[in-house]
């Protein structure tokens, strides 16, 4: 439907179906890859949160009437139900309440886990040249954290990816060990922050726990130069 679209339009309704869980696995996939790196497209899917979240600011709470509620039970049921019925009509609200805990979770509207930064200073793709582990990174210099998303690829049964900052002729500094989480929010030492800068990021196999001598002991797997946005 969105691909009919002019390209902004295309995106902007890419980010309402998003938001409102209406991708498929795939698509939805796709879609937070590019959030990674577009800030335009991260604008856009804000913009449906807000106005999804807003829906429910004009809405005023209304108490039905007492009789109410014994006449809809007798239209349902032949007779008012007593103190059941309002163990009903509780148990009723509950599910209500679920739902639209539910509808909320499923459109994404609640964060969940980290966030790639709207604008981040650094980008870098982290890549091996068959494509078998992909990674990408996003800085947030005001956190001083550093955005991973795992596209591609996974540390093998035992072992353990790390990432690597190379500034110019230095040695290779351990940025830590990426978690089994796809994505995740890796602090940056004060130190090592203008290092970011021209610098590039690798990845090595090794073992559980990261590498045991403070360098790189297994196989580069990936490499990718770092980017001023």
């Amino acid at each position: 439907m969105s691909g009919e679209l002019p390209e902004r339009d295309a995106d902007k309704a890419l980010a309402g179906e998003y938001a409102l869980g209406l991708l498929s696995a795939e698509a939805a996939a796709d879609f937070e890859a590019r959030l990674v790196n577009e800030p335009d497209l991260r604008a856009l899917y804000a913009e449906w949160c807000e106005d999804l979240a807003a829906l429910t600011d004009r809405i005023d709470p209304v108490a039905p009437p007492p009789r109410l509620q014994g006449e809809v039970e007798a239209a349902l049921f032949g007779k008012p139900r007593g103190r059941a019925g309002w163990i009903g009509a509780l148990l009723g609200g509950l599910a209500v309440a679920a739902l639209v805990l539910g509808l909320i979770f499923g459109a994404d509207l609640l964060p969940r886990g980290p966030q790639a930064p709207a604008d981040p200073a650094y980008v870098a793709e982290v890549a091996a040249e068959d494509g078998s582990l992909v990674v990408a990174a996003a800085y947030d210099a005001e956190a001083g954290a550093l955005f991973v998303d795992r596209r591609a690829g996974a540390a093998r049964e035992g072992r353990a990816l790390e990432l690597w900052l190379i500034a110019g002729e230095n040695a290779p500094v351990s940025l830590g060990v990426l978690p089994g989480e796809a994505q995740a929010a890796l602090d940056i030492p004060a130190e090592l922050r203008a290092q970011l800068d021209g610098g590039v990021l690798a990845i090595s196999d090794e073992p559980s726990g990261g590498s045991p001598t403070g360098a790189p002991t297994g196989d580069v797997l990936a490499v990718g130069p770092i980017t001023n946005t």
